[in-house]
């Protein structure tokens, strides 16, 4: 009821605005002096810009009507349901035990890291993972606790959307996926292919219960969130999007990149 009010208001404002607007429109007919002399601009794009290099802000988004609309939805869905979830959590779990939350879920998502390290042929990291989570298991207590960081093993974190841009497959098309946030279509494809794997032949899998696959997967996003320092709207730019955008896929190049 509140944000379709709120909706109603912001509507009524920009109408009267726009009659605002149309009215002074009519009134007042600038003069334009004849003896100003305009100078065309100093500088153009095509003095700066070299040809063939791809910038960072030149992200393909031909989908950026919808993609709009679902960031606005993920913003209220955060505020409104995500965030005041993951408040609870950190309101009634002390700090101690979020810590051994995030180790857990860290050490049971240590499949994807394995996969992918395998799949891109990186044989030291595919090691590395391998001795974490064995160690992290049994010394870390079912990986509550990460002694193998403290050993010199940090995580070699990978996913199947850097597998397919080690081999070359562009990011396409940018993607807002709903709650998820900013994606492309390769992130995408390897999102869905990081899960299919994980549910049909990861840790889901060996446990074989419903039940307890959904209780983790509820508690995994309830901790992604609570270690995730980002709010919408709260950057203070007004092209919050694409900035979002542009960080994103940057981020996304030097990850592959590594």
């Amino acid at each position: 009821m509140f944000m379709k009010t709120d909706h109603k208001v912001r509507l009524l404002f920009a109408v009267c605005c726009t009659l605002v607007l149309f009215v002074s429109g009519c009134s007042v007919t600038p003069k334009v002096d004849p003896n100003i002399a305009y100078e065309p601009p100093k500088h153009q794009a095509e003095d700066v810009l070299r040809e063939g290099v791809v910038y960072a802000s030149d992200v393909y988004d031909p989908w950026e009507g919808m993609n709009r609309r679902i960031y606005s939805f993920n913003y209220y869905f955060d505020k409104f349901i995500f965030l005041p979830i993951v408040r609870t959590y950190e309101f009634i779990t002390p700090d101690y035990v979020e810590d051994r939350v995030s180790n857990f879920v860290d050490n049971v998502f240590e499949f994807n890291n394995f996969t992918n390290n395998l799949l891109q042929l990186k044989f030291k990291r595919t090691g590395i993972t391998l001795v974490r989570f064995v160690v992290n298991t049994t010394v870390g207590v079912a990986g509550l606790w990460d002694p193998a960081t403290g050993w010199g093993m940090p995580r070699q974190t990978e996913d199947f959307g850097q597998t397919l841009g080690h081999y070359g497959v562009g990011h396409g098309p940018y993607i807002v996926l709903p709650i998820l946030g900013p994606s492309n279509l390769r992130d995408t494809t390897g999102f869905v292919g990081d899960t299919l794997a994980f549910n049909n032949f990861g840790p889901p899998y060996w446990v074989d219960d419903d039940d307890v696959a959904l209780a983790f997967t509820v508690v995994s996003a309830i901790d992604k969130r609570h270690r995730e320092s980002f709010r919408y709207y709260q950057s203070g730019s007004p092209f919050e999007y694409g900035m979002i955008r542009m960080l994103y896929t940057s981020k996304r190049e030097i990850e592959i990149a590594k």
